[in-house]
């Protein structure tokens, strides 16, 4: 870097702006913040075209009369076209030549040599997959499995996870995954709504050095409904798992399910608008949400914004630490990666087994480019120390990416500093269960980034800040977040439920899709996510995003992490309660409480100053570490917990959380 350049890129670090390096431009997809502007204007002003050529790239048993038939709220995107996912997935990948190529690399959690040698590791091709996927499709008809049966899927993060995925999108069967840190409740709950008559399952999971009991979950949740007939097992555990026998006529082994199974299965062709999954998603109240999405939109845009956002290449291993439980899971880890030809890494356990360094040294043993994870994680790791990452070159290192929360500026710079060394852009992403693919992102060699926004629109995507008239509003005003046209990968409603479908996303701002989320645009025009509107503080009249405050929290060197809430208040209508685990060595008390009120005056202004602070240990969260605060805002205002709670990753901390004392 000459020192010209030297001189302009630390005046732009001071006001935290960072332009894409010049060396990653000149080999991306795309080149230029014109390039960009382009192509924006053609999916906005002619998405027909700027669609149609996208779909264009996948492979069409029978290609489509219309690309969109648009009835707000209802969309059909490629109108009478016929595809398969799972073809698209691997037949159309080896027919490019990439049959010899790794699809896969999966490492298992325990470790056989001691800390730091890393698990067992799977290394599986196109081809390998395509017969894994074939042999599996063709048991799951001889289990009586055919085309719009639901498939209820609850397995740890093994490659046959992948494999039964892509076997019920090769049969036509929509697979309905549950993560496997739900509890029995959840998956009855999830199999009686889906009417799904099949389950498959693991004897257990490696997690945090413990085995998962899946298979006795199953058993539990199936002595609360009827609807199951047959349950595929996976030996996975072995004689670690906990006991459970196989029912006769009920349950059978996956070994004996694909034995003497022909590697040849024909995809079946699907209309672009049939059911490709169902997703449970959970809400504050009621029963989980089972979101709709199909084949032919779904897989046009994650193979999209799989390509542009995170630049995939040829020679990239790309990791997204999701499990396949979640959205990320559905569309980074599997279906985005491997319709782009890519290879693509899982892994099967806790990012802290057997410390935290585990996945530094997964990213150094498989020379991992592109990495997508949590700010939960990213958090986690800086509390943990630096120990945990030196001695890890990280060098093969792009590209990073973050998911599932907005980000806090000290630590997207922590991650940009300590993992990415200054060098690797970061795409920080904001999208939904509901939206199937990233929506707002940037997008690396060409957008410059702020720590804290997620940035620009991806293509196709009309986002805007507004009033509840549908107004938009100016630059730094907060508002709602809608999305005013239709996308490919939009949920096509809930399962079974068409009037909650549109009076929870098309009610509240008539004729757009809101979000649920609180955001404003700044003068750039970039996006800042404040949260859940729930999450938006009303104090004296004045709308504060939680995300503002948590981010003035963790900036305090102190403070490893944080969740605030706003809490009934006399005077001010609403008070802040502040939720902080406080880094490792550091004791609470009444002085650093003190200081940390000052503190967030300071950096925001005394508005902002929380009414309570309460120190914990542990703050609840969900099994894909979003922050729980509908919790934590019963649990300030002295109430009892209400609304499902089965996302939740580690009950004592409710009953930790209700027995401190405010310090």
């Amino acid at each position: 870097m000459s020192q010209a350049s030297s001189a302009i890129f630390s005046s732009l670090r001071e006001k935290r702006i960072f332009p894409p390096p010049a060396e990653f431009s000149a080999r991306a997809h795309i080149k230029s913040r014109e390039q960009y502007e382009q192509m924006y204007r053609e999916s906005m002003d002619d998405p027909d075209t700027f669609w149609g050529r996208a779909a264009g790239e996948l492979h069409w048993f029978k290609k489509w009369d219309r690309v969109l038939d648009w009835k707000p709220p209802y969309a059909q995107w490629f109108v009478g076209g016929k595809l398969n996912v799972a073809y698209n997935c691997l037949d159309a990948q080896i027919e490019r030549g990439h049959g010899e190529k790794t699809a896969i690399v999966w490492e298992g959690e325990p470790e056989a040599g001691g800390a730091g040698t890393g698990g067992e590791i799977r290394r599986i091709t196109y081809r390998q997959l395509h017969d894994e996927v074939c042999r599996f499709a063709n048991g799951l008809r001889a289990l009586g499995v055919k085309k719009g049966d639901r498939v209820t899927i609850y397995m740890p993060m093994v490659p046959e996870a992948a494999v039964a995925i892509l076997a019920c999108a090769r049969l036509g069967a929509p697979h309905s995954v549950i993560f496997g840190g739900f509890s029995s409740q959840a998956i009855a709950d999830r199999v009686e709504d889906a009417k799904s008559s099949i389950i498959i399952t693991a004897d257990g999971g490696h997690r945090r050095g413990q085995v998962v009991p899946l298979k006795q979950n199953v058993d539990a949740a199936l002595e609360k409904t009827d609807l199951v007939q047959r349950v595929v097992v996976l030996r996975r555990a072995g004689d670690a798992a906990p006991a459970s026998e196989l029912v006769e006529g009920r349950d059978i082994w996956w070994h004996d399910v694909v034995a003497g199974q022909s590697a040849d299965c024909p995809a079946e062709p699907m209309d672009a608008e049939d059911v490709l999954f169902i997703l449970y998603t959970s809400g504050s109240t009621g029963k989980p949400k089972g979101i709709l999405h199909t084949t032919g939109g779904y897989l046009t845009f994650v193979r999209q914004t799989t390509k542009y956002v995170f630049d995939l290449h040829e020679r990239d291993l790309y990791w997204c630490t999701a499990d396949v439980g979640w959205i990320t899971g559905h569309s980074y880890v599997l279906y985005g990666p491997l319709s782009n030809g890519a290879t693509t890494l899982m892994y099967e356990g806790a990012p802290n087994f057997p410390d935290f360094s585990r996945f530094w040294s997964i990213i150094d043993r498989h020379q991992v480019s592109i990495f997508y994870t949590a700010p939960t994680a990213i958090r986690a790791f800086m509390r943990a120390g630096r120990q945990f990452i030196d001695g890890h070159k990280l060098d093969s290192l792009r590209l990073l990416g973050t998911v599932g929360e907005p980000i806090n500026p000290e630590a997207w710079m922590w991650y940009r500093e300590r993992i990415g060394h200054d060098r690797c852009p970061i795409v920080d992403t904001w999208w939904q269960t509901e939206t199937g693919g990233i929506m707002i992102t940037p997008l690396p060699g060409v957008t410059p980034t702020k720590p804290g926004t997620a940035t620009l629109p991806f293509f196709g995507i009309d986002a805007a800040i507004v009033d509840r008239d549908g107004k938009e509003l100016a630059a730094n005003q907060g508002g709602l977040l809608v999305i005013r046209k239709p996308w490919p990968a939009m949920l096509r409603g809930i399962f079974n439920d068409p009037d909650r479908y549109v009076k929870q996303y098309w009610s509240d701002v008539p004729g757009f899709y809101f979000t649920g989320d609180g955001a404003r645009r700044d003068e750039l025009g970039y996006f800042w996510i404040m949260g859940r509107v729930d999450d938006v503080i009303n104090v004296s009249g004045h709308r504060l995003g939680t995300m503002e405050i948590e981010s003035a929290l963790v900036a305090h060197e102190a403070v490893a992490e944080a969740a605030c809430v706003g809490i009934p208040h006399e005077m001010k209508g609403q008070g802040i309660a502040a939720f902080v685990t406080l880094d490792a060595g550091r004791i609470p008390n009444d002085a650093l409480k003190k200081e940390l009120t000052a503190w967030v005056g300071t950096q925001i202004g005394s508005l902002a100053k929380p009414d309570q602070i309460r120190f914990t240990e542990q703050l609840p969260k969900t099994r894909s570490g979003k922050i729980m605060r509908r919790l934590l805002k019963e649990i300030a205002a002295g109430g009892e917990v209400k609304g499902d709670v089965t996302t939740l990753e580690d009950y004592s901390v409710l009953a930790k959380l209700k027995e401190q004392e405010e310090v």
